[in-house]
């Protein structure tokens, strides 16, 4: 995929989280797969039993059971002891992880209607919209990125709608760096980042997953987490003419070209021909497939999330019918 200059710089929340985005998540929750205990109250409800106001089942009492929980009415009318059962508001926290390597820089089109962002402007879109949801719902949520100019960066837990600020602050940074640095340590980075979230939860990776050799030690990571609880999604985030180079052919993807990697510097001369197309469709079809197992082997969620899908119809929509949104 071509690095070409890209359009208007993000500097705003609002470049980040356009009002009419924000509209139309503000009612959507992050779902989990997974039941969790929280530290702190949050607008969630588990399956967990506990003592809160809301009444959800009723069991036999056994010997031990809180006295103040029987059901007097029950006994009265039947002599036995039924127990009533509550369940417990729970809090979940919410981890996101950006990739910012040279190769998310790619992707952009500004003469497409509508524009087609980078990869990395996408990703970190996408990580807004997410955190918004998990703090409207009063989660808390964590951002961290890897593989731009700042190396590994997280942000620490935060709460609340106030806190939107500092998480687009992080991620308006994190963007300026994309395109310099070192070649990042995928495998290294993931697993450096995931075994720093604190308490149980979601994780959300967002990345091309343009890596060698594998993904296998950052999922598992992911997956595991601190404590080996962590409900984990990883977003793969390609660029339309990286899923079919016909799409590239505006950006100068035709003919005979020398293709460099903007991470390793390794070159190659390639002629842009109908044959190169069909092998080149099916290694990227492999690739795909390659990823979605290795996540699916872990217990990771896979999405193929191309660059040209509105942020507010994949939140809204594709998360949604696929289980990660509700």
């Amino acid at each position: 995929m071509l690095i070409t200059p890209g359009g208007k710089p993000l500097r705003t929340l609002e470049d980040l989280l356009p009002p009419g985005l924000a509209a139309k998540i503000d009612r959507l929750d992050i779902f989990s797969r997974r039941v969790f205990a929280g530290k702190l109250p949050g607008e969630r409800r588990s399956k967990r039993r506990g003592r809160s106001v809301e009444f959800n089942d009723f069991r036999t009492y056994v010997a031990g059971d809180d006295l103040r929980h029987i059901d007097w009415n029950i006994y009265g009318r039947f002599e036995r002891l039924i127990i009533k059962l509550f369940r417990e508001e729970e809090d979940l926290a919410l981890h996101l992880i950006v990739d910012a390597s040279a190769s998310m820089g790619a992707g952009d089109d500004s003469a497409r209607e509508p524009e087609v962002p980078s990869k990395a402007v996408f990703a970190h879109r996408l990580a807004m919209a997410l955190a918004y949801v998990g703090l409207v719902k009063n989660n808390r949520v964590s951002v961290a990125t890897f593989g731009g100019g700042f190396g590994r960066r997280m942000l620490q837990p935060v709460r609340g709608r106030l806190s939107l600020r500092r998480i687009a602050d992080f991620l308006l940074e994190s963007l300026r760096g994309v395109g310099s640095g070192q070649t990042p340590d995928f495998n290294g980075d993931v697993r450096f980042l995931a075994g720093r979230f604190s308490g149980r939860g979601i994780a959300v990776l967002m990345s091309d997953l343009l890596v060698e050799p594998g993904l296998s030690g950052a999922m598992g990571a992911l997956a595991a987490g601190e404590h080996g609880a962590l409900d984990a999604y990883c977003l793969q985030t390609l660029a339309p003419a990286e899923l079919d180079p016909v799409r590239g052919a505006s950006m100068g993807l035709s003919g005979d070209l020398r293709l460099t990697d903007v991470e390793s510097a390794r070159g190659v001369e390639v002629t842009v021909s109908p044959a190169a197309i069909a092998a080149y469709r099916a290694a990227v079809e492999k690739f795909v497939g390659r990823c979605r197992d290795e996540c699916r082997s872990r217990g990771v969620a896979h999405f193929l999330v191309p660059t040209d899908t509105p942020v507010d119809r994949l939140v809204v929509d594709s998360l949604r019918r696929g289980g990660m949104m509700r």
